[in-house]
């Protein structure tokens, strides 16, 4: 990339990165580092013309999620409270996410790079 002077990567970690999560902190940590270490790709790689981003997904229904709901003792309370709290009222679809990513790869975003997307129904908005 770096050669032919022009790249697009795109990184998936989490919205437990971003905000934290109970019960995930390992996780969260694990996360956290594909969200800081992008940025500084992004740095060290724009004068190449390679734009580095990160898509966060928040909850979404994944075997992932499955795990983390049967641990919690009442998986069905916990589903209904994770849509209370999403303002868009659902869990995310793993079919939510492409259009980020797709996104973040196209020519529509070579102005845009060390950037963090969530990918949440609006379950963690932030400015």
């Amino acid at each position: 990339m770096a050669e032919r002077k022009s790249g697009r990567i795109v990184n998936i970690a989490s919205d437990a990165a971003r905000v934290g999560s109970s019960g995930e902190a390992v996780y969260a940590a694990c996360k956290g580092g594909l969200v800081s270490f992008p940025k500084t790709i992004a740095r060290e790689h724009a004068r190449h013309g390679i734009t580095v981003n990160v898509v966060c997904p928040g909850p979404t229904d994944t075997a992932l999620f499955a795990e983390y709901k049967e641990g919690a003792g009442n998986p069905e309370k916990l589903l209904e409270a994770f849509q209370r709290s999403i303002p868009l009222g659902r869990i995310g679809q793993p079919d939510d996410l492409p259009g980020a990513i797709i996104f973040f790869a196209s020519d529509d975003a070579r102005y845009i790079t060390g950037q963090v997307l969530s990918v949440s129904g609006g379950l963690t908005m932030a400015g």
